[in-house]
């Protein structure tokens, strides 16, 4: 009897984390045939279209436009390996000049960042060492924090782990972890608001639907009413949406963005 005590909790927890993966990749599968009955549908009834193409091969001319930035790398020590970290120092940046130094900072796996290959190395934890120790190779121990989005979680828990290094944190379209976790939990309708977290838990396939119709879908979301940026005057010009495109679209490297997603139900 003793032992059959001593074990009920690890099996109601088993259950539990059985139940909650059933819900998270059920919806993901839900969301995926929803996708690909769009997709086939837009092919059949649609003109003629490339239904996939290859990596860009040469950059648009704006992405190296030296009046953007300086683009730099530091490499930082993580665990046997080193993660190369990828960064535009914009020590020309109008009126912060004369006060900071500004540098955007591009997260592991994307652009020209290392990608490792396994969905563990996009845990939470490393990504806020990742700041961290870019931070420390920079040479400053405090900094101006500003993140936005799925930075913007980032730069919460940057700021709750490592207070001593926020001098001011500056989030944009992201609340505080708690409420999000809380409010999510107690409105379903979140829960479809946020759908692309589940659909982004299917291997392979997000990034298939990303980049058939030479990226179609991709281009959608940089500049569709609903999702694209809305302000006139402010929207993605042409040469803006190439360089998108071009990063993109090289091998793997639409993976490492999505396996940031792909960890989140585990970092919770």
């Amino acid at each position: 009897m003793a032992r059959l005590r001593d074990c009920l909790p690890r099996l109601m927890s088993a259950i539990r984390s059985l139940l909650f993966w059933s819900l998270v990749y059920g919806y993901g599968g839900l969301c995926a045939s929803v996708h690909l009955l769009k997709l086939l549908w837009s092919v059949g009834t649609g003109p003629a279209q490339t239904f996939r193409r290859g990596a860009r091969e040469h950059p648009p001319p704006g992405l190296n436009d030296p009046s953007l930035g300086t683009h730099c790398y530091v490499r930082v020590k993580k665990e046997a390996n080193h993660l190369c970290c990828y960064f535009m120092d914009f020590q020309n940046s109008g009126s912060f000049k004369s006060e900071y130094r500004v540098v955007a900072l591009d997260l592991r796996g994307y652009g020209e960042t290392d990608a490792p290959i396994h969905r563990e190395s996009y845990k939470l934890d490393c990504l806020i060492t990742d700041i961290k120790d870019v931070l420390d190779s920079l040479g400053y121990s405090k900094c101006v924090l500003i993140g936005h989005d799925w930075g913007g979680m980032i730069a919460w828990l940057i700021a709750i782990c490592y207070p001593e290094m926020v001098m001011k944190l500056i989030v944009i379209n992201f609340p505080h972890p708690n409420v999000f976790t809380e409010y999510i939990l107690r409105h379903p309708t979140q829960l479809f608001k946020s759908s692309y977290y589940y659909f982004f838990q299917i291997p392979w396939f997000p990034e298939f639907m990303f980049s058939i119709n030479d990226f179609k879908a991709l281009k959608h979301l940089f500049t569709s009413r609903r999702t694209g940026i809305r302000r006139k005057g402010c929207q993605l010009t042409t040469e803006d949406l190439e360089a998108y495109i071009y990063v993109f679209s090289q091998p793997g490297a639409l993976s490492g963005p999505i396996n940031h997603y792909r960890n989140i139900f585990r970092s919770v």
